[in-house]
């Protein structure tokens, strides 16, 4: 899911940074906006990366892992910084879900050095 070199992130490779883990806003923008980019081809793809306490939310939510099914059953990828999740106990409940768990940092890094679309919420 994740790319190997920053040249495999197209210009409409949608990238979101989800670090809140508040249920309404990972429902009401999150959920939604990644569904409804891949339904209406607003993007070509849409990859969401779970940083920090939405790994814990992911987990302990039915509603929100219910959301993502319907998400990834549009299309929408999900994956997840590792580190975060050694830190949080979640790791092995990610890769359960079917997750990838893998470093972003410096994937991260590169999609914002070289333009590309990260929107964060």
């Amino acid at each position: 899911m994740a790319f190997n070199s920053i040249e495999e992130v197209s210009d409409r490779h949608l990238h979101i940074l989800w670090t809140n883990a508040d249920p309404d806003t990972s429902e009401n923008m999150v959920m939604m906006y990644a569904r409804n980019a891949k339904l209406n081809d607003w993007w070509d793809k849409v990859t969401v990366i779970i940083w920090g306490a939405p790994q814990k939310l992911v987990l302990e939510n039915e509603a929100v892992r219910m959301k993502m099914k319907m998400a990834e059953q549009a299309g929408v990828e999900f994956t997840a910084c590792i580190s975060c999740a050694i830190n949080l106990g979640t790791l092995e409940g990610l890769e359960a879900e079917g997750i990838e768990v893998i470093r972003w940092g410096e994937k991260l890094s590169l999609l914002m050095q070289n333009g590309k679309h990260v929107l964060t919420v």
